[in-house]
């Protein structure tokens, strides 16, 4: 901790400085390379009671790029240390190789991301979109040899199939409409939904899944809708489509089991996340139930509710909030124990331990800029924990030595004086710096005028409180109070 030091009993010869002649803007850039990814387009959500016609030019063609962006703006990242196959391993579906498709677009080791891109590969062939398969293909471009080519003839196979189901869907569903049986329709609906998924057409799927609405016959089906758009607008990146139904289905009269509310309680996350809402974010993450296990893998991991809930909580809660609700949360905990690293720097964090907190913060960030979900909030949640560190690191001091706080934030003294420069000017910190001597001086109120101040104010307001009741009895004594009129007959 610091060094405390006696507040001067006068002015001190020197110059302080107050960095108030020239802004001083601290930038993560001197510390690291800044990530600057595109945001998906979110369209408006949709109503819930809505034409489908109306919104269909609001829903996106094709989803996000598996990358992140151009290739202007990605920054090349060493996977140093990193398990690709066991962290595949903790996903299913379309998200295993969206987010291997990621991985290949963001790392900077050449041998990591051609075994992202084989690994994709050998997964694209489990599925039948045909599309991801050739993007897969042509971006191993022949590096990996003439087996990681494009399989013309699984293409054409699965073409097919496509084809003859698609016309066997369509037949059913026309059969159905004309019977009107509700069931059957919602049942034809979500195979098309199923169909236009598997086939990586998310648009038509959300489509298909949302007509489905009209003909829910019981809550059990109203949830199972909302899970299903849930999961292809996270994949589109519309999260107030998520919020919207993570909403609805949460308000079903009906009690829900206790995976699908581990469920909606992630996915709720997930749209805090990418709405840059991370304290409602970190509550979501906090309340996921530990049923969820790996029944969600086609969205999110255990482990990725355990980073995004903690790195969230460091960022927007308090020592109080952290302390109730992260550090002595029994269910948050079993998240915390899949990732020790993370356990411990939550532990440090809320011990002061600032220094031990941020090495461990800079061990994972080269991991975390892989995540698909957090890569473009890292350097925001790392500056706000940050900041938040160095606030609590000075609050109780009247003066703090420079150097003695630059060896615990293992930083250099100048670029410590820009950091507090800014959290000065943006009044997070309540002082003023000596340049000279390289010491933060406390602006401390005034606690005795403070006390004298709340006092007065108590005893005027029980000066009045007690003038308003005597007012009171004196009314009801002399029976000045207005009665109610008698009824006629």
């Amino acid at each position: 901790m610091g060094r405390a030091r006696e507040s001067p009993t006068r002015e001190s010869p020197t110059r302080e400085c107050e960095f108030t002649d020239r802004p001083l803007i601290l930038s993560f850039a001197s510390l690291s390379s800044p990530l600057r990814l595109p945001l998906p387009c979110c369209p408006p959500a949709v109503p819930l009671g809505f034409n489908l016609m109306d919104v269909e030019d609001e829903l996106p063609t094709a989803p996000p790029s598996a990358n992140g962006g151009g290739e202007a703006s990605l920054v090349a990242v060493s996977g140093d240390q990193f398990d690709l196959e066991a962290y595949a391993a903790q996903y299913s579906g379309r998200t295993r190789v969206a987010r291997l498709l990621f991985i290949a677009g963001k790392c900077g080791s050449e041998p990591m991301w051609l075994d992202a891109l084989r690994l994709a590969y050998d997964e694209s062939l489990k599925g039948e979109d045909t599309t991801l398969h050739h993007d897969v293909s042509a971006r191993i471009a022949g590096r990996l040899g003439p087996r990681y080519g494009v399989d013309l003839a699984w293409s054409d196979a699965v073409e097919r199939r496509a084809l003859m189901r698609k016309d066997k869907l369509d037949s059913e569903l026309n059969g159905y409409r004309t019977n009107l049986i509700k069931e059957s329709i919602r049942m034809g609906y979500n195979d098309f939904g199923d169909f236009h998924y598997a086939r990586g057409q998310l648009s038509e799927a959300l489509k298909s899944y949302i007509r489905t609405r009209d003909y829910c016959t019981n809550p059990k089906h109203v949830v199972q809708m909302c899970m299903n758009v849930i999961l292809v607008s996270i994949e589109l990146g519309q999260f107030m489509h998520v919020s919207n139904y993570v909403s609805k289905a949460e308000q079903t009269p009906e009690d829900i089991d206790p995976v699908t509310v581990a469920k909606l309680r992630a996915a709720a996350g997930i749209a805090y996340l990418g709405t840059n809402k991370y304290k409602l974010a970190a509550r979501k993450f906090i309340e996921t139930g530990s049923e969820l296990r790996n029944n969600y893998s086609e969205v999110i991991a255990p482990q990725d509710v355990a980073i995004y809930g903690a790195l969230c909580a460091l960022a927007s809660f308090d020592r109080s909030e952290l302390k109730s609700k992260v550090i002595d949360n029994y269910n948050f905990r079993n998240f915390l124990e899949l990732v020790p690293e993370v356990r411990e720097l939550v532990h440090d964090f809320y011990a002061s331990r600032y220094g031990s907190c941020l090495g461990y913060l800079e061990k994972l960030k080269s991991n975390l800029l892989l995540d698909i979900h957090l890569h473009e909030h890292v350097e925001t949640l790392y500056k706000d924990i940050r900041h938040k560190a160095i606030i609590q690191y000075t609050f109780p001091f009247i003066s703090v030595d420079l150097n003695t706080m630059a060896v615990a934030f293992k930083t250099s003294v100048t670029m410590l004086e820009k950091e507090l420069a800014a959290l000065i000017t943006d009044n997070k910190i309540q002082a003023r710096i000596d340049s000279h001597n390289k010491i933060l001086y406390a602006n401390h109120a005034d606690q005795r005028n403070t006390t004298f101040q709340r006092a007065l104010q108590t005893g005027n307001e029980f000066e009045r409180d007690v003038k308003s009741m005597l007012l009171r009895a004196n009314l009801l004594k002399h029976e000045y109070n207005q009665k109610a009129a008698e009824k006629r007959v």
